[in-house]
């Protein structure tokens, strides 16, 4: 999606999305592509599951019954 799309998507200004959109992209959740005057953003779904592994296996401080939600709603 375009930063303008995802800006108004969100109802937030352009310069927040931006900002936004750069953390993502340095933590690698997003990827942007040029194309034309605009910049495309894909979330990169790879480096998110990682992330939800990681949250769901070392920051649930060894419950599980704290990742249940999450893992309910991962498998519907």
């Amino acid at each position: 999606m375009a930063a303008g799309e995802l800006s108004a998507y969100a109802d937030i200004g352009a310069p927040t999305a931006s900002a936004q959109l750069l953390v993502l992209s340095n933590a690698r959740l997003v990827r942007s592509q040029r194309q034309g005057r605009q910049i495309i953003y894909f979330a990169d779904y790879k480096q998110m599951t990682s992330l939800l592994a990681y949250l769901m296996e070392d920051c649930c401080g060894g419950e599980a019954k704290i990742c249940l939600p999450l893992a309910a709603a991962l498998s519907s």
